[in-house]
């Protein structure tokens, strides 16, 4: 593995650190794209945490999938993502469905152009919706794309691991910045992320949706308890959802044309 100047390591399966001539010779055949968002996230974490986590899941598992013999490369982090309902809340950056459509067809025909035709979207904010997108998207270019929320990744851990239940700046998204980056986190500014229940209470049984209005809905912009949060939390499930979506980097590295899903488009009529 290649180094620069000061003796790092170079790793080739980031596109952040590669350059043109390895890359070449490294010849990868899957794409990797994390895909997170900007907004709020409690009184203690960034702006910027679901792509601080969706990078490092990206990053961590090609690690682990390139050690395993797979050939992965991760594109730069998408750093915007669906936010609608977070506009009332200062710098919340939001793409419209048909924006994030266009960002992704995009990505998509550049990567298949090159003889990618393998994408694994990398996916940390759950108002990211990918799968209309998707299909279409895998009958016009004949790609196989997949999505890993990185949350609903072996749900065991997060129920062993983490203390109080919640779905953003909560326990264990404190706990997963406390290990990543924990100069970005101020836990005791931490408020109890608390969830004001809907008035119209046949709109929260199973089954049943529609978007939450943020602010309204959380008063902190957090959603779940983070006051638990530790690093050594963070450690365990960083670890173990990186392996779970580097388990999935190698089966489609490793799949031929023609194995289900990933079907051989050339061949069909």
């Amino acid at each position: 593995m290649a180094s620069d100047r000061t003796g790092n390591t170079l790793r080739p399966e980031l596109l952040d650190e590669v350059t043109y001539n390895r890359l070449c010779d490294y010849s990868p055949n899957v794409a990797v794209l994390p895909w997170g968002a900007t907004e709020a996230h409690g009184m203690h974490l960034p702006y910027t945490t679901d792509n601080v986590q969706a990078q490092a899941f990206a990053a961590r598992a090609a690690a682990i999938a390139r050690e395993a013999g797979a050939r992965p490369v991760v594109l730069p982090v998408v750093p915007f993502g669906s936010n609608a309902q977070q506009l009332d809340q200062v710098a919340t950056c939001h793409l419209s469905a048909s924006t994030m459509s266009a960002i992704l067809r995009d990505i998509v025909r550049s990567m298949t152009t090159q003889g990618m035709d393998r994408l694994l979207i990398v996916n940390s904010h759950g108002g990211n919706e990918f799968r209309p997108f998707v299909r279409d998207l895998q009958v016009e270019c004949g790609a196989l794309i997949v999505v890993a929320d990185f949350w609903r990744i072996r749900p065991h851990l997060r129920q062993e691991i983490f203390d109080v239940p919640g779905d953003h700046a909560d326990e264990s998204e404190a706990s997963l910045l406390l290990y990543l980056r924990p100069d970005l986190v101020r836990l005791q500014d931490a408020g109890e992320g608390e969830r004001v229940p809907f008035s119209i209470g046949e709109l929260s049984q199973p089954g049943v949706w529609t978007p939450r209005p943020w602010a309204a809905v959380h008063p902190d912009t957090g959603s779940g308890d983070p006051r638990k949060a530790t690093a050594e939390k963070g450690r365990r499930y960083f670890e173990g959802v990186s392996e779970a979506i580097a388990e999935v980097i190698v089966g489609l590295s490793r799949a031929r044309p023609g194995d289900i899903p990933y079907l051989d488009r050339a061949g069909e009529e």
